[in-house]
C-alpha cells in the first residue's frame, strides 16, 4: 500500500502542473489548451508504444474500447476544459482547490467498494479536509471583492471548476473499478491506450472545432500568437501530467483502496498550489495557508486509518471470504 501511497504522491507533483499552463498560456483559448494538450498526449504515447502497439490492439475487447472512450471524454478532454476555464475566470488557487473537493467525492462515490473504511471511520480526516475547502472558499471571495473582480466571472470560473471536478470524480471510481476487474492489462498498457485514445477523440474535436470556429482567434488586441512556446510548453505538460502522471496514477489505484485514492488526489491540489505560488511570487495568504496545512492534515489521518493492523486484517479476510 505504501508504495501506491508514493505513486499518488508523484503523480500528484505531475499533476500539479495543469493549473499554472491556463496561466502560462492565457493567450489561448480553454478549447486550444484542451485539445492541444491532448493531442501532445496522444502523439507521445503513439510514439512509446509503436513497438508493441499491434499486440495491444488485438488484446483490446468491444467493451475495453468502451471504457477508453469514455474516459478520454470524462477524464481527459471535457475535465480539462472546464478546469482551464476556470483557472482563467477564477484563479489558479479557486479551481485547484475546488478540486480538492476530490477526496470528498471520490470517497462518497466509491464508499462502497472492496477494500473501503466505513465513512464513520473516516470521518474526522474529511471534517479536516472540508474545513480546508471552506477556507480557501471564503478567502477567494474576500479576495475578489478587494480587488473588485467581477463576481459573475469568478462564479463561473467555481462553476466550471466544479463541472470538472465531477468529471474527475467519476473517472477516477470507474477507471480504478476497471483496473481491478481487469489484470490483464497492467497500468502502463492501461495508460498507453488511454492516451492513444485521447489523442484521436482530441484530433477528431480539434477538427471539427477549427472548422467550426470555436477554437478561439487573435490574441489580445489582435496580437500574433507565440505557437513555438504553446506547442513546448503544452508538450511537457502533456509529457509530465498525461504520460508519467497517469501511469503512476495507475499503478497507486491497483495498490490502495477506492477511499484511500480519493485523499491522495489532494496532491494534485497542494502541488497546483505551490506552483502557483511560485508562478505568481507571492506566499500564501493565511486563509491559503491554513488550508494547506488542514488538507494536509486529513490526508494524512486518512493514510494513517488505512494503514493501521486493524485495516490490513480485516481487508485480507474480507478477500479471502469473497473468494471462497
Amino acid at each position: 500500500m505504501w508504495y501506491g501511497v508514493l505513486c499518488g504522491l508523484a503523480a500528484g507533483a505531475f499533476w500539479g502542473m495543469i493549473f499554472v499552463m491556463p496561466r502560462w498560456l492565457e493567450e489561448f483559448s480553454p478549447v486550444e489548451l484542451a485539445l492541444g494538450r491532448y493531442l501532445a498526449y496522444g502523439l507521445i504515447t503513439l510514439v512509446l508504444l509503436m513497438p508493441r502497439l499491434r499486440g495491444l490492439l488485438r488484446r483490446l475487447t468491444r467493451d475495453d474500447c468502451r471504457v477508453l472512450l469514455r474516459h478520454a471524454l470524462a477524464g481527459n478532454i471535457v475535465y480539462y476544459l472546464l478546469l482551464s476555464t476556470g483557472v482563467q475566470l477564477a484563479g489558479v488557487a479557486a479551481a485547484s482547490l475546488i478540486i480538492g473537493l476530490l477526496p470528498l467525492s471520490v470517497t462518497l462515490l466509491g464508499r462502497r467498494d472492496h477494500g473501503a473504511l466505513p465513512l464513520r471511520q473516516l470521518a474526522w480526516p474529511l471534517a479536516l479536509v472540508a474545513a480546508g475547502i471552506v477556507c480557501i472558499n471564503v478567502d477567494v471571495f474576500t479576495h475578489a471583492a478587494t480587488r473588485q473582480a467581477a463576481w459573475t466571472q469568478v462564479a463561473l470560473g467555481m462553476l466550471c471548476a466544479f463541472g470538472a471536478l465531477l468529471c474527475w470524480t467519476w473517472y477516477a471510481v470507474d477507471n480504478a473499478r476497471f483496473l481491478k476487474r481487469n489484470p490483464h492489462f497492467s497500468g502502463a498498457e492501461w495508460s498507453g491506450l488511454y492516451g492513444l485514445s485521447t489523442g484521436v477523440v482530441a484530433l477528431l474535436l480539434a477538427v471539427v472545432a477549427y472548422c467550426g470556429g470555436w477554437a478561439g482567434g487573435p490574441g489580445e488586441g489582435g496580437a500574433v500568437r507565440d505557437w513555438l512556446r504553446f506547442w513546448s510548453v503544452i508538450s511537457i505538460v502533456a509529457l509530465g501530467a498525461s504520460v508519467i502522471g497517469n501511469q503512476l496514477w495507475n499503478i497507486a489505484s491497483r495498490r490502495v483502496p477506492v477511499t484511500l485514492s480519493g485523499q491522495l488526489l489532494l496532491f494534485e491540489t497542494l502541488f497546483g498550489l505551490l506552483y502557483g505560488f511560485i508562478y505568481q511570487r507571492q506566499a500564501p495568504r493565511p486563509l491559503e495557508l491554513c488550508a494547506i496545512i488542514l488538507l494536509i492534515a486529513g490526508v494524512a489521518g486518512a493514510v494513517w486509518l488505512h494503514a493501521r493492523p486493524q485495516f490490513r486484517v480485516s481487508s485480507v479476510i474480507r478477500t479471502r471470504a469473497q473468494d471462497l
